[in-house]
């Protein structure tokens, strides 16, 4: 693991560091915040999914979290949105391919030989930030657009594993809209029904734990009407008993201003379930 950046911030530091990822045969870049503590502190963790076209570094640069992290005394990692190198598989558009790894382990080729971003978020990553930072097991899970629908999907199919999940204009019935068709086409082949496994929506009924869900959603968004749906998910979530908190934003659209305005009211979640 090789330090790349690092900055002093809100009393902590602000890094990324790349290292070589056994899951996704390449290497990968993450951010993390650590915040000031004691010495032999172990810290809850937040882990951040990012959205369409981002690395780490939009979350990094634009969101603001230092500075509510710090205050709450949690770490935060962000890690790139997919796998990358001369040798990972690409295509022209930008919701296909890297920067576009939608969370899920691909079956297809040529995707699959990188394309397992589930298996990296859910094991390899925490294993190593778990061995090289101050962290605790306390863990949580949130993210925007692409990276909503990565966090909401894996706590769903991960119980115990996370105390509070989180979503910004999450894509939370892929199934049913172009975004997802596109990319589980490639990503899981033709047939539909394993398409479930990385759809919230579908996820829902067959979920075992009742962590209750946060959404916040910006009702000027250009996505919301065609690609984001989230009365899809509200629907299905009150048909199943499931707590879903629904924050309609006027004025606010699907951009990092969106993001940084709310961010502090999402970390203040997670930290009181982190340290409950």
């Amino acid at each position: 693991m090789n330090l790349i950046e690092q900055h002093a911030s809100f009393g902590g530091t602000q890094s990324v560091f790349r290292h070589t990822s056994k899951t996704l045969n390449c290497d990968m870049t993450f951010g993390i915040f650590v915040p000031q503590h004691a010495e032999g502190t172990r810290l809850p963790v937040i882990y951040w999914l990012s959205g369409l076209t981002c690395t780490e570094q939009n979350f990094v640069t634009k969101a603001g979290a230092q500075a509510y992290a710090a205050e709450h005394g949690v770490i935060v990692v962000a890690p790139d949105t997919s796998p990358r190198g001369d040798d990972v598989a690409d295509d022209p558009a930008y919701d296909l391919g890297k920067g576009a790894g939608f969370y899920l382990n691909a079956t297809q080729e040529p995707w699959a030989a990188h394309f397992r971003m589930y298996d990296y978020i859910v094991d390899e990553l925490p294993a190593l930030i778990e061995a090289n930072f101050p962290a605790s097991e306390a863990r949580s899970i949130m993210g925007h657009s692409m990276g909503g629908h990565g966090a909401i999907t894996i706590a769903l199919k991960n119980p115990g594993r996370y105390r509070a999940v989180s979503a910004f204009s999450p894509i939370v019935a892929p199934s049913q809209v172009s975004w997802g068709e596109k990319a589980f086409s490639a990503y899981l082949g033709p047939d539909r029904d394993t398409w479930k496994q990385y759809d919230a929506t579908a996820l829902l009924a067959s979920a075992t734990e009742r962590l209750p869900i946060l959404i916040d959603q910006g009702e000027a968004d250009n996505f919301l009407a065609e690609q984001l749906k989230p009365e899809i998910f509200t629907a299905e979530a009150a048909r199943h008993n499931h707590p879903v908190t629904l924050n309609l934003r006027p004025g606010y659209d699907h951009s990092y201003y969106f993001i940084a305005s709310y961010i502090g009211t999402h970390i203040a979640h997670h930290a009181a379930a982190l340290k409950a």
